[in-house]
């Protein structure tokens, strides 16, 4: 299916933003703008991405099949990436996704048959201070369990967009992949929530709390360069 005029436009657009003779830097915004129309890296857009930028059909390729965030099979408005690495395995992670499955009916990189949601076992997703952890479209859903998991889902079935833990409002995967792109979330009100929180910062508190207690009560600074 032909790329829409839009898409091109943006294209182009993205291309400006790299010095003259360095436009193969756009590649990856680029590949999230086709991603973006068609809910997958297709070979239309590996042609449109290699005509516009200059290279082979082939480096085009070897790029959109390295990295896990170009999907070569159409994915759902709800990508729903669940953690089964070690510190969210220990916690319940592979509890957790076995019950999405299920509820699904649906596998690892499958699509539920309505084209809505579309499953994924992750090998991380760097918050394992918040494990289990999944993400909705690379928004967090922290420490859940297989029932909160599950709860999560259903509103997804539901047409409803629950609430990320941290960042951003949720976003369908097509509005996701044009804003990794590069373009803004036009949306009012779509301004990133909480960011870091507390288990993120436990190991300094308690540092913290270690140096307090060791100076009789007195807060101690931190060394300084040299001495």
């Amino acid at each position: 299916m032909p790329l829409t005029e839009e898409t091109r436009v943006a294209a182009r657009d993205i291309i400006a933003r790299y010095p003259q003779g360095r436009s193969r830097s756009a590649l990856l915004p680029m590949l999230h703008l086709v991603q973006a129309e068609d809910g997958c890296v297709t070979s239309e857009g590996v042609e449109f991405c290699a005509t516009e930028l200059g290279i082979t059909q082939a480096e085009v390729s070897a790029v959109a099949t390295f990295y896990t965030m170009y999907k070569r099979r159409p994915v759902g408005d709800w990508l729903v990436s669940v953690c089964t690495n070690l510190s969210c395995a220990l916690l319940g992670g592979e509890d957790v996704y076995a019950r999405i499955s299920a509820d699904l009916g649906v596998g690892h990189d499958q699509t539920t048959p309505d084209g809505a949601i579309t499953l994924e076992h992750a090998e991380c997703l760097a918050a394992c201070d918040y494990a289990p952890v999944m993400t909705v479209n690379y928004e967090f859903f922290d420490q859940v369990d297989a029932d909160s998991a599950s709860e999560i889902v259903d509103a997804l079935r539901r047409g409803e967009r629950p609430t990320p833990t941290r960042g951003a409002p949720l976003c369908t995967f097509a509005e996701a992949s044009r804003q990794l792109a590069g373009f803004p979330d036009p949306r009012p009100g779509a301004v990133a929530g909480p960011g870091v929180g507390e288990p993120s910062v436990a190991g300094l508190l308690v540092a913290d709390a270690e140096a307090v207690a060791q100076a009789g009560g007195t807060q101690v600074d931190p060394p300084t360069k040299g001495s």
